[in-house]
């Protein structure tokens, strides 16, 4: 097992989030292709097996706490580097429809080949978020729109919440300042016609995550 399962697990549990034995497999051939690309491409700085399992896995399903990812669920990644949290939460609801997006087409290329390895279906989308924000074709699109570690929350908001349906949601991953974070970004969220819905605290092994629902 390239990531600690036991570990993993506790965290999932305390979030009441089930996987099949099949995502969990799924899961580990995908940390075993992330341990292999990282060692020539520079996907990420944590490869180690407990920071997979928290840091990677358990924070990125962490998003399910808030959302129901029901099939056919039109969901964008924001800045998904090397697939966090889109690809986890795609092996974890493999009917959604994910879009990954990010400027860097190295870590594009290590996603698409995730998705042949484990015949799974996502587009992928090589540009900023902020382009990708004015165009027509993808604006008031997307279900829910995810982003983790990727800017502060008022530029989040610019970016992310034009491309998000009426009605839908933007949930944007933040560590331990981000009821703070939120806080500042509250006249970016007005101007911009949405509303925050919770500000969800997550207590994981290796400290507190906050999940705003916007």
């Amino acid at each position: 097992m390239n990531f600690d399962l036991a570990l993993l697990s506790e965290n999932l549990i305390k979030m009441n989030i089930s996987v099949s034995r099949e995502q969990i497999e799924a899961l580990d051939r995908f940390a075993a292709m992330l341990i292999e690309r990282n060692r020539s491409v520079n996907l990420t700085a944590v490869t180690d097996a407990r920071g997979i399992a928290v840091k990677h896995f358990a924070d990125s399903l962490s998003a399910m706490t808030v959302c129901d990812f029901v099939p056919g669920t039109g969901v964008l990644d924001i800045g998904t580097g090397a697939g966090f949290p889109g690809m986890p939460l795609l092996i974890a609801n493999p009917g959604i429809k994910m879009t990954f997006l990010d400027s860097v087409g190295k870590k594009l290329d290590f996603i698409s080949a995730c998705l042949d390895e484990l015949s799974l279906e996502g587009e992928i989308i090589n540009t900023r978020a902020e382009t990708l924000a004015r165009d027509a074709g993808y604006r008031d699109s997307f279900d829910i729109v995810v982003s983790r570690a990727v800017a502060d929350m008022s530029r989040l908001c610019e970016y992310a919440l034009p491309l998000v349906k009426p009605g839908g949601v933007f949930i944007a991953m933040k560590g331990a300042q981000g009821s703070e974070e939120l806080e500042e970004a509250l006249r970016a969220v007005s101007l911009l016609g949405a509303e925050v819905c919770e500000d969800r605290k997550i207590s994981l092994t290796d400290g507190e995550r906050h999940l705003a629902v916007i």
